[in-house]
């Protein structure tokens, strides 16, 4: 293969060689399914989703494991705080998350495992460590000891003696660098049965478990968001290479989607939901917004930045559209420009491919113009399929009609509900507050909300 990857854990571009020839295996960390998505938490799946389109391109077979974490100390205390049970929280939101990916072209996933149903699996990882020397249980708990791993900080460039796990107090650790692997039980909590007592996993735990279950000790992608690398994925390499597995061979990390310079995040109140941008764009012109800067690059969002790639989109669309209708329906090409394709292999470059797809359409709108068809419908075939490998061709069936965007229409349905589901339960729960404040988010998002005997009724505000 000639495509290369900027590897994080060695900080080099690095030539992709697959374990297997002709097969890939790629863990994504999906969702912590404890709220509504927004646009910086789907940005990951968006450019993993290409790396996987570009990788079956070049006549690879792959394996792509995204989970999801269902369990986790957020998930429980706003579950609690919504008087809601913890799974059902987990559960509505991890299809809302499931409904975004849909709209935006997002590939299923191979698997898609949650992290309530590996504790097998944990319990097996972490027995493997107890022996090792690498982890202690303590009062219920068990954590990794951080100073039995000598190569610990080698993923984040970290020093041992700089690191700050950010688990707050835990008095049963032996050192305050070691982290926890797993959580004895609190009362109220849910819990499983582990020969430690009962309790529940520990988020960087859950990781390791899963992807050796599904891709083997050892295998090639490990993928994520650039905020992953420490403590997240660092602990997942320790533990992990402590055990002896030699897990991920190359590690990737998308960068944030920021607002203001901040990276998007509930804890700073600069979210932007799916749901309220999908009413005012179609789900393949957000996609293209996202897939088309560089992965390692931030996306600071603006409306502004967000309308004129819409525009740039509309002009494929738009001359796509044009051969069609003048003649006929082109089929993508099975091949795609040198441009194109050098650009993929370079650390997957979407500028550089954009730009080529732009310079295909430049091309086919000259042959239009200059009546030759067959010019024209070669351009147009090259454009749809470098835009399928992107996921935004304009004839695709899923989000790409000149119309309504039928995928999108369904994923607001879906988000709607969610949200809907929430404020009836505030409602009921009498907290009035964050009812209006649904309410209100619902109507920024052009939602007319109706309430009746029957329960509340949705429909799209005229624009």
């Amino acid at each position: 293969m000639s495509l290369r990857l900027l590897d994080s854990a060695t900080r080099e571009q690095r030539a992709f060689m697959p374990l297997r020839t002709g097969a890939v295996s790629m863990y994504v960390c999906g969702a912590t399914v404890q709220g509504l998505p927004h646009i910086g938490h789907v940005r990951s799946g968006l450019n993993y989703d290409v790396l996987r389109r570009w990788l079956t391109h070049a006549g690879n077979d792959v394996l792509m494991v995204r989970n999801v974490t269902d369990i986790d100390d957020k998930i429980l205390r706003k579950a609690a705080d919504a008087g809601r049970p913890w799974w059902e929280w987990a559960a509505t939101h991890e299809r809302a998350f499931s409904a975004a990916y849909t709209a935006l072209g997002c590939l299923p996933p191979s698997i898609e495992p949650r992290a309530t149903g590996h504790v097998t699996q944990m319990t097996e990882l972490i027995e493997r460590l107890i022996e090792r020397g690498h982890a202690y249980a303590s009062g219920g708990d068990v954590y990794f000891a951080v100073r039995t791993f000598p190569a610990y900080g080698a993923l984040s460039g970290q020093k041992v003696d700089d690191v700050a796990q950010g688990e707050g107090e835990a008095g049963g650790k032996r050192d305050p660098l070691d982290f926890t692997l797993w959580k004895a039980a609190k009362p109220g909590e849910p819990s499983w049965p582990t020969p430690w007592g009962r309790g529940r996993p520990g988020w960087h735990l859950e990781c390791s478990a899963m992807a050796t279950a599904y891709l083997g000790p050892e295998f090639d992608i490990h993928g994520g968001g650039l905020d992953l690398v420490f403590p997240h994925h660092e602990n997942e390499q320790a533990q992990s290479h402590a055990a002896g597995d030699p897990f991920a061979r190359y590690w990737l990390h998308n960068a944030w989607v920021t607002m203001g310079g901040e990276k998007m995040s509930k804890s700073l109140g600069n979210t932007l939901a799916i749901e309220a941008l999908l009413e005012r764009v179609r789900g393949v012109e957000l996609r293209y917004y996202l897939v088309g800067p560089h992965y390692r690059s931030a996306i600071e969002y603006s409306d502004a930045a967000l309308d004129e790639s819409v525009s740039a989109y509309r002009r494929i669309e738009s001359f796509v559209n044009r051969v069609r209708e003048r003649h006929g329906v082109p089929q993508p090409s099975p091949t795609v420009p040198a441009e194109f394709a050098a650009a993929m292999d370079d650390d997957l470059g979407t500028p550089g491919a954009v730009a080529a797809v732009h310079g295909a359409v430049r091309e086919g709108n000259t042959a239009l113009d200059a009546g030759d068809a067959a010019a024209a419908s070669r351009s147009a075939s090259c454009v749809r399929a470098m835009t399928g490998l992107l996921g935004v061709d304009p004839l695709a069936a899923v989000g790409c009609d000149s119309g309504a965007d039928d995928a999108a229409r369904a994923a607001l349905s879906s988000l709607v509900g969610v949200m809907l589901e929430q404020r009836q339960q505030a409602r009921a729960g009498r907290d009035f507050a964050t009812a209006d404040r649904l309410r209100d988010e619902l109507l920024a998002a052009g939602v007319a909300v109706e309430d009746g005997a029957g329960g509340s009724t949705w429909s799209l505000k005229d624009s």
